[in-house]
């Protein structure tokens, strides 16, 4: 109290003993800070930059990565698209030449099978001349015979004149057939 007396001049300058006993206190607070606390955030921090940082890192290699796979991929899908469509060229000249196999295969028998046709016809046509050759000689003598109201010569005889006829006719006919 003997401050407040001297008329308020000790408010303004404080107790020394409390000043040394702050100051003290505001060293070993100090020390403290120094020694231990700011070391720990400083590592703290140095560890958080270096996360930051080794994640970029690791973000741009990834991507570096993705970039590199992105690639391959394409590389990959460009070299398959070339495989298939090597393929389906080859596929496509596969059925060009099995369809030319296929029709010239089908020629070949369509001519087989006319061939075989003309000659079975050929063959009817002969045996048909024939039968009726013989059938037209038979008639022909037995109208004579009729007609003359007599017997005519041997066989043999009448067979000869019979040909001899049937050629003159189809002289005819091919003449005929060839005039036109």
């Amino acid at each position: 109290m003997i401050h407040a007396a001297e008329g308020g001049a000790g408010i303004l300058f404080p107790i020394w003993q409390e000043m040394l006993v702050g100051a003290i206190a505001f060293g070993l607070l100090c020390f403290v800070l120094i020694k231990f606390v700011f070391p720990r955030m400083e590592k703290t921090f140095e560890e958080r930059v270096d996360a930051i940082e080794g994640g970029i890192e690791r973000a741009e290699r990834a991507q570096e990565e993705a970039n590199q796979t992105l690639e391959e991929y394409r590389r990959k899908l460009a070299t398959a698209q070339e495989e298939a469509a090597a393929i389906r060229d080859e596929a496509r000249a596969d059925a060009v030449a099995a369809k030319e196999e296929i029709l010239v295969s089908a020629r070949e028998e369509a001519n087989r099978v006319i061939a075989a046709g003309h000659a079975q016809v050929e063959a009817s046509r002969q045996q048909l001349v024939r039968e009726l050759r013989s059938e037209i000689g038979t008639l022909a003598v037995d109208l004579s015979e009729k007609i003359i109201g007599q017997r005519l010569a041997g066989d043999a005889d009448t067979t000869a004149t019979v040909d001899q006829f049937l050629a003159q006719v189809a002289d005819e006919t091919a003449e005929t057939s060839g005039a036109r």
